[in-house]
């Protein structure tokens, strides 16, 4: 990796750790919310869900139009909106008002400034070899972002309410915006496209041509249930805790635990593209999530269980994501990597609105998350498995073709 290359990449790594950040911090203001607007945990939820829901459809459409006109425009208005969405919200008192501001402006804004775009700009840069090495980078960013805006979410909510908090994360999201300009620097040539392939003339056929190719649906399938996975528990690992007999401050400690335990995780995950196959690599974490689950539910839940569970999910929380994008560059470039790969992560968060919304559902309907810790278990040896069929030349191969 090039100087030039390694400063566009630790620049988007630093934006994806504020919009992550931010963004994996929202499940902290639930219970606050919920007493202040008195709205109830299943409204709540829902908005959280369709938040959920709306990153992922902004992946495609930011990815898109990054890849016709460039990234510099699309993370400007992305970062501005993800601060007005948290500005706005303690204005609300309603459900809808709730779904506009958490469920469509923060999340559309955090859409626009997040792996899709960043990831595919970065890509510009980089030889084959490189951008999962990459990719691991940015992704750490944004599991540093977790580790380090939970508590100090947390922290702002037990000192200046839980207003002041959203406001003071809207600024400090506005402190990232002149970052933007190294992130955007022009790449004057495309010298990693893939010679053997045609470049689609528009983002939108290379859409097209991707959803006939059967790993492409597999991928989505297997990052369908990775979405709903940190969905549900990012939503509501903090009343978990609640219910648990425990005190906010070990759902502040545990997002921020599984922050820190993703560097770590993100950094082997992207290190691993250059050596084994992506496909297993995803496998394996997914095939970890379910056993990890499965021990969780078993065993007691104290302090030191949550801090444990913190640590193994965060090994693989969003570590998926260099394998994922890597695999999607063999199959298709980097060309249009950006739409490409925004569409699986679209894929991820139509799984995250069934894990945010459901949750909220069963906590109402049962008063604990019991079905949901089941079928989160069930879902995830299940994308271990459709992982497996997966086509994927290996690393050596693609560098070359490329």
């Amino acid at each position: 990796m090039g100087k030039r290359a390694a400063v566009v990449t630790f620049a988007a790594a630093a934006i994806l750790m504020v919009t992550m950040g931010v963004r994996q911090s929202l499940g902290l203001f639930v219970s606050p919310l919920n007493t202040a607007t008195g709205l109830g945990i299943t409204t709540i939820s829902f908005a959280f869900a369709v938040s959920q829901l709306m990153w992922g459809v902004a992946q495609p459409f930011a990815g898109g139009i990054a890849d016709r006109h460039g990234p510099g425009k699309v993370l400007g208005a992305g970062l501005v909106l993800l601060a007005i969405g948290l500005a706005l919200t303690p204005f609300m008192g309603s459900g809808l008002g709730l779904v506009v501001t958490l469920g469509i402006l923060t999340a559309l804004g955090a859409g626009a400034g997040s792996f899709s775009v960043l990831i595919g700009a970065a890509s510009r840069h980089l030889g084959a070899s490189s951008r999962g090495k990459s990719s691991g980078v940015i992704n750490a960013g944004a599991s540093f972002g977790q580790f380090v805006f939970a508590p100090v979410t947390q922290a702002l909510i037990q000192g200046v309410g839980w207003v002041g908090a959203m406001w003071s994360l809207a600024g400090l999201t506005l402190l990232s915006l002149p970052l933007i300009r190294t992130v955007a620097a022009p790449v004057a040539v495309d010298a990693h496209a893939p010679a053997a392939a045609a470049t689609p003339a528009e983002p939108w056929r290379a859409v097209r041509e991707a959803m006939r190719d059967r790993s492409y649906l597999l991928l989505h399938a297997g990052f369908f249930t990775c979405g709903f996975h940190i969905a549900f528990l990012v939503t509501h690992l903090p009343v978990e805790v609640g219910l648990c007999g425990l005190p906010a401050s070990v759902a502040s400690v545990s997002l921020a635990l599984i922050g820190l335990s993703n560097i770590a995780g993100s950094l082997l995950a992207g290190a691993g593209t250059a050596r084994f196959r992506s496909k297993h690599i995803l496998a394996l974490m997914y095939g970890s999530r379910a056993v990890l689950i499965g021990c969780y539910i078993l065993a007691p839940k104290t302090t030191i269980t949550f801090y444990v569970f913190a640590v193994g999910l965060g090994i693989t929380w969003l570590a998926t994501v260099p394998p994922t994008a890597t695999i999607v560059g063999k199959l298709f470039g980097v060309r249009y990597l950006a739409t490409l790969f925004g569409l699986t992560l679209l894929s991820h968060q139509v799984g995250g609105f069934f894990g945010a919304w459901l949750g909220g559902i069963a906590l109402a309907r049962t008063g604990n998350y019991s079905w949901m810790w089941y079928a989160d278990m069930a879902l995830a040896a299940m994308a271990a498995i459709v992982n497996l069929p997966i086509r994927e030349a290996p690393q050596e191969a693609a560098a070359q073709a490329a």
